[in-house]
C-alpha cells in the first residue's frame, strides 16, 4: 500500500508542479532588483493633456547608450568647463549618453515632451538616492522639447559612490508634473 502511495504521489507531483501558480518574472527596467542593461531599449507610456482636455498617449523608447565613469568623466567635465569642481572624496561622476524616442500612438499627436534631465535619479545599489549633480554638462545635454516622431540624444551627469559598482537610475516622467503609465523605468549603469 505504501509503495502505491509514493507512486501516485511521484506521478502526481510533475502535474501539481505545472498547476501551482508561479512566482511572476519582473520585467527588465520595471524594478531596481531587474534593472535594464546599458545598450538596451526600455520602452514606456507616457500620457499628454491637462485638465479636462482629452489625453493622448505616446510611446517612449529610452537607452542608455554609453556610460563614462570615474577620471575619464572628470576629465570631460573639466573639458566641457572649467569651472565644474570635483567630486567629493569617495564618490565620482558617470557620464551617461541617453537616447530618448518620443511617438504619438494615435492623432492628432501634437503634444510636445519636455525631456528633463529632471526625470532621471541616480541611485545606489542598495536603494539609496544619490543627490542632484551642479555641474555644466557635456552637450549636447539630455534637454529638449520633443514632438511626436523625434528621437534625441545627450548627456546625464551623476554623482556615485566610487565602490558603488552597479548604481541605478530611475526615470520617472512623474517627478515632472506628467503622468507615465506602469510606473518608473530602472537602469544599472555598468
Amino acid at each position: 500500500m505504501k509503495k502505491i502511495q509514493i507512486y501516485v504521489f511521484i506521478t502526481l507531483l510533475p502535474i501539481l508542479a505545472l498547476l501551482l501558480p508561479s512566482a511572476p518574472a519582473q520585467t527588465p527596467g520595471s524594478s531596481p532588483s531587474s534593472p535594464m542593461p546599458v545598450g538596451s531599449t526600455l520602452d514606456a507610456i507616457i500620457e499628454c493633456g491637462e485638465g479636462y482636455t482629452s489625453h493622448e498617449l505616446y510611446d517612449a523608447g529610452i537607452t542608455i547608450l554609453e556610460i563614462i565613469r570615474g577620471e575619464e568623466a572628470w576629465k570631460r567635465l573639466q573639458e566641457t568647463d572649467e569651472s565644474n569642481s570635483p567630486a567629493d572624496d569617495g564618490l565620482e561622476y558617470i557620464l551617461a549618453r541617453v537616447r530618448f524616442e518620443y511617438r504619438a500612438r494615435g492623432l492628432p499627436g501634437t503634444c510636445i515632451h519636455p525631456l528633463s534631465p529632471e526625470h532621471f535619479t541616480a541611485y545606489s545599489s542598495a536603494g539609496e538616492g544619490y543627490g542632484k549633480v551642479d555641474v555644466v554638462t557635456p552637450k549636447p545635454e539630455l534637454r529638449k522639447r520633443l514632438e511626436s516622431g523625434k528621437t534625441f540624444e545627450g548627456w546625464l551627469v551623476f554623482k556615485v559612490a566610487e565602490q558603488d559598482k552597479a548604481p541605478l537610475v530611475y526615470y520617472s516622467i512623474d517627478e515632472g508634473g506628467g503622468t507615465q503609465h506602469g510606473g518608473g523605468k530602472w537602469f544599472v549603469l555598468k
